[in-house]
């Protein structure tokens, strides 16, 4: 069965809105996402993100950027999605896949960006 598993969240203050998840939600750390941070609860991803910025330096936006699916197939899933006119994104895939993380990504109904992964994400199952 595919599973979401992973969610995007951009924030201003990356470690500020993730000490927030842990606190509230007792969420733990998974690793490193850059200038932020994973956090799960042993079954989703949640990806603490540092808000992009305009030239003045204000946060472009902030919320929820993506979400993403653990997949069966991911082959199956690409065909998919071509069938229901997703639009493909700039990928983080390394060739040939990989056998600890990667994501394809697609443009979904609305333009919100959806990942596909047949590996999942950290700190997930």
């Amino acid at each position: 069965m595919n599973k979401l598993k992973h969610v995007a969240i951009f924030t201003p203050d990356p470690q500020a809105t993730a000490k927030f998840y842990q606190d509230v939600f007792e969420l733990e750390v998974a690793g490193p996402a850059g200038t932020g941070v994973y956090l799960t609860d042993g079954h989703i991803n949640l990806a603490i993100l540092q808000a992009r910025t305009d030239e003045e330096g204000k946060p472009i936006y902030t919320g929820i950027e993506h979400f993403g699916f653990k997949v069966d197939d991911v082959e199956e899933t690409q065909r998919k999605l071509a069938e229901a006119g997703a639009g493909e994104l700039p990928s983080h895939a390394p060739p040939g896949g990989g056998a600890f993380y990667y994501e394809l990504k697609y443009s979904g109904p609305n333009n919100q960006v959806i990942d596909v992964s047949g590996n999942g994400w950290v700190g997930t199952d």
